[in-house]
Parts: structure tokens; C-alpha cells; sequence
């Protein structure tokens, strides 16, 4: 099928271009997404009517991603799955997960501009393509763990945490949380033995 680009598109050409795609690709994604137009001579009549209008419009598209790109390119986030000793994970990251992810931290964007070429399936620091417009792309990193305490280890080692040391960073994170618990306990008791020395100074 021969097809008006509306707004560049990677592999395929620039705004104004006339390409040819298979049909299903056209009727799926470029047509209802009005990335594109059929190329029928009322098309064409149409689209050169208002190139300078769409003209306009792209670049001020393009501005407000290029303004979203300075904040967001590089940012970072935590994503906590399951998964075997080997760090293979019990399910996949999507592209919706990612995008998920990237709401929490304030930022709007469709599953559809994550670039995931396939789902993630491993534990580890994984980098992830977003694109926020035709011509603006930006990188984020996901730190994909099965708890925040391994989290924290990948991002100072760069990689996966599997089998044993897996094991000794969550056998830490829960020693760490027994002295917590236990230093409450002490705080505690050490209140009451003041409260009741207190009470028998006063009697």
C-alpha cells in the first residue's frame, strides 16, 4: 500500500514522504495513529494544502519533547520481580511496566513509545529506549531486582545479583532488620527502667 508520511518515521522515511508498506502495517498502525494517509490524489491535494499547518505543528511537538528529554533522559527507577537463582524471573517486564514506572516518577508516557524490542526476563540493569517524539529518543535504565536491598547492590556493582551472593545481601538486609527491631526493644525497656527508677526517687 503507498502511503503520505505525516511525521518522520524511523526506517521508513520523513514527513511528506511517499512510501510503500504492507497493508496491514498501514491499516494497524500508521493510519489510525495519524502518523500517515492513504496516497490518493485527494490526499495528496489535501496534505500540500496544509503542509505548512503540519509543519507547525511538528515543530512545536518536537520543542515540547525536546523540553521533556532534558529532565527525563537518564532516569532511573526500581522494578521488584521474582526470580530463580539463576536471576531468570518468574513472569517478563513489559513495555506497559515500564511505563508504569516512569508515571511514579512523574513522567507521562504511553506503553506505545517504549522501545522494548522484546520483555525483559532477567534480573539486572537493563537500559530502555523511550521515545517521547518522531525525532526526540530518550535512554532511562531499569534496575530490575528481587528486593530494594538487591537493588541497591546492582546499581554499585552494574549487574545482576545471583546465587550466592544473592543469598548473603538478603541474609544481611534481614540482619539489618532484626537490629533495628531489637534496638527498639532496648529503647524501649531503657524508658521504662528510667520511668520506674523515677517513680521510686519520688516515693
Amino acid at each position: 500500500m503507498k502511503i503520505i508520511l505525516l511525521e518522520r518515521v524511523p526506517n521508513l522515511g520523513k514527513m511528506g514522504d511517499e512510501v510503500t508498506v504492507k497493508p496491514g502495517f498501514a491499516r494497524n498502525f500508521l493510519l489510525p495513529r495519524n502518523k500517515a494517509l492513504r496516497a490518493t490524489i485527494a490526499n495528496r491535494k489535501a496534505f500540500e494544502a496544509r503542509r505548512q499547518e503540519i509543519e507547525a505543528h511538528n515543530i512545536k511537538m518536537r520543542e515540547e519533547a525536546e523540553g521533556v528529554a532534558k529532565v527525563m533522559d537518564g532516569a532511573r527507577f526500581v522494578l521488584v520481580r521474582q526470580a530463580g537463582e539463576a536471576g531468570q524471573l518468574y513472569g517478563s517486564v513489559t513495555a506497559r511496566d515500564i511505563a508504569d514506572a516512569l508515571g511514579t516518577l512523574d513522567y507521562k508516557i504511553g506503553r506505545s513509545q517504549v522501545e522494548l524490542l522484546k520483555p525483559i526476563k532477567e534480573l539486572g540493569i537493563h537500559k530502555v529506549l523511550v521515545r517521547l517524539h518522531p525525532e526526540v529518543t530518550v535512554s532511562v535504565t531499569a534496575n530490575v531486582a528481587r528486593s530494594e536491598a538487591e537493588a541497591e547492590q546492582q546499581w554499585k556493582t552494574g549487574g545482576a545479583l545471583l546465587g550466592e551472593e544473592a543469598r548473603e545481601t538478603a541474609t544481611e538486609s534481614a540482619a539489618e532488620g532484626e537490629d533495628e527491631a531489637f534496638d527498639t526493644e532496648q529503647l524501649v525497656q531503657d524508658l521504662l527502667e528510667e520511668e520506674e527508677r523515677a517513680n521510686d526517687a519520688n516515693a
